[in-house]
């Protein structure tokens, strides 16, 4: 997966008066961190910053933090996008760098490919549990995105965690028996099915038990 570039400014002073004046400023207060690596505070450009995730997957995407002063960019992950709670503007970054050959935890999109044939057959409907799944790897190995095949599944079948082929070197971090997605009959046809099974079975009473005939009455 080819890196994508951000571009970021070393900030002098923490606190809430110095983000704030970053922000007014139109930059974006940040943290850069990782192992045996001292944090550095970083600001990057608010527009930016948010036109670049709003392009990418910043749960797995690597991304190029180029820190002006630097020699080199950093290798990172977002790890962490604070927003404001109603107007959405970005409130502050947290990137982990990466090194090579160490591996990472990240969260996998996952795509369901193909309609199944209980939704071609029956009208059934896709019920998807699972949207990401949590893999560890190093990243050279990060994929972008798990794609599944959902073609063959028939009403009331399932895709389980454990059906899914995640490539070499992928250790998935949920357990394998969790459900990624279900055909399911509408619930307008089976509460259909359900009351025409009810009015064969004879006449229920108001707990949707069957009444006992006059000839199961009490003996004398």
């Amino acid at each position: 997966m080819a890196d994508v570039t951000l571009n970021a400014q070393k900030r002098e002073g923490t606190g809430k008066g110095v983000a704030r004046q970053l922000r007014l400023a139109g930059r974006v207060p940040a943290v850069l961190y990782g192992r045996e690596f001292d944090a550095v505070h970083l600001s990057v450009d608010a527009h930016e910053a948010t036109l670049l995730f709003h392009s990418i997957s910043t749960e797995n995407t690597i991304l190029a933090l180029d820190v002006e002063g630097d020699k080199e960019p950093y290798r990172t992950l977002v790890r962490e996008i604070q927003t404001h709670p109603w107007k959405g503007s970005l409130i502050h970054i947290d990137f982990l760098r990466i090194q090579k050959g160490v591996m990472v935890d990240v969260e996998v999109p996952i795509h369901l490919i193909g309609t199944p044939v209980g939704v071609k057959n029956d009208g059934g409907i896709v019920e998807q549990v699972i949207h990401e799944i949590a893999v560890r790897c190093i990243p050279s190995k990060i994929p972008k995105s798990i794609d599944v095949d959902i073609s063959h599944l028939d009403v009331n079948e399932s895709l389980h965690v454990s059906d899914v082929e995640f490539g070499e070197g992928v250790e998935v971090m949920i357990d394998q028996a969790n459900t990624i997605c279900a055909v399911a009959i509408p619930r307008a046809v089976a509460a259909a099915d359900g009351a025409e099974e009810g009015e064969e079975g004879g006449e229920l009473d108001e707990g949707g038990v069957p009444l006992e005939g006059e000839e199961g009455g009490d003996e004398a």
